[in-house]
């Protein structure tokens, strides 16, 4: 009946905890498409981790059930585990950027039918300093504004809430003095944010890096706010982001596979939506074509193998 393999790790906590109601039906979908499932539920912060990276080699698949961070973990566990297994991604989480980006449907009975169906996709890994993370590592105002928006705004206004929120914050937004350098580029100055990122959404925002996000071409995305020091500064900010013209003179953008960021004080980072720590020194590089995460069969993103 069975021949194959499928380690199925959820968060139980995950967004509203739906997955509770759910289980069972996923569990059907797998069967019905001739798994044979280990299923393990998470009990805190790094089980997925753990559990990826000591159990992936024996699986054909590892599926994944939460929010960006469970994927996060998971994919870290694959890559410590040292086996390249295929991993399925059902999105429970409140956010699930990273789904959304791949366009993995938010129902999770579909998701699970796309996994049971689907393609590989081999897909780029970021490294800050000894941490991984799969599409995000930010600093500063729109950070904390992505995740603190309510969805039902987002989804109404899309990126114009994103960019209004985050005004409404930047009058009273700590600066941070940073020297960013990669490769030939090296730029001083006080920054209100930045974002190192591989996803053309981010805290439930479609778009934010306008069209062309590669998540397959070795490189993540750096955007680099400057702080405002006057009324028409503040506005250029904001009609730049409005209209997505992220290369401007309050304003850095450029693509790398390697970036330092170096700073006087401990500056609080977030990885995936989660939080990633304060750090003096952050040195984030790419790791090319890490993983390999399933995705629909008709998904068009370059780097889809057959």
């Amino acid at each position: 009946m069975f021949d194959k393999k499928m380690l199925f790790v959820y968060n139980p906590k995950a967004g509203k905890a739906m997955i509770r109601n759910k289980l069972a039906d996923i569990l059907d979908v797998f069967t019905v498409g001739g798994y044979e499932v280990t299923t393990i539920p998470t009990q805190k912060h790094g089980d997925a981790t753990d559990i990826v990276a000591a159990k992936a080699g024996d699986y054909d698949i590892v599926v994944c059930c939460g929010g960006d961070g469970t994927l996060c973990e998971s994919v870290n566990g694959m890559i410590m585990s040292g086996t390249r297994t295929p991993i399925g991604y059902i999105p429970a989480g409140s956010t699930n950027d990273f789904a959304g980006t791949l366009a993995i449907p938010s129902d999770m009975i579909k998701a699970a039918e796309m996994i049971v169906n689907g393609k590989k996709f081999g897909c780029d890994v970021g490294m800050f300093n000894d941490a991984k993370f799969i599409y995000v590592a930010a600093f500063g105002v729109f950070s904390e504004v992505s995740y603190s928006t309510d969805q039902q705004i987002k989804n109404a206004l899309g990126h114009s809430a994103y960019i209004l929120s985050g005004g409404k914050s930047i009058i009273n937004a700590q600066a941070q003095k940073m020297k960013v350098t990669s490769g030939d580029i090296s730029v001083e100055g006080e920054f209100i944010y930045g974002m190192v990122s591989n996803s053309n959404q981010v805290g439930g925002f479609q778009g934010i890096m306008g069209d062309g996000v590669d998540l397959h071409d070795g490189e993540f995305e750096v955007t680099l706010i400057k702080d405002p020091k006057s009324p028409q500064e503040l506005n250029k900010i904001l009609v730049s982001l409005l209209e997505r013209n992220l290369d401007n003179e309050m304003m850095y953008s450029f693509k790398t596979n390697d970036v330092i960021f170096e700073c006087e004080d401990e500056v609080p980072w977030a990885l995936d939506g989660e939080d990633g720590g304060a750090h003096k020194s952050v040195h984030i590089s790419v790791i090319d074509n890490a993983v390999d995460i399933i995705v629909d069969s008709e998904n068009t993103l370059i780097g889809v193998n057959d």
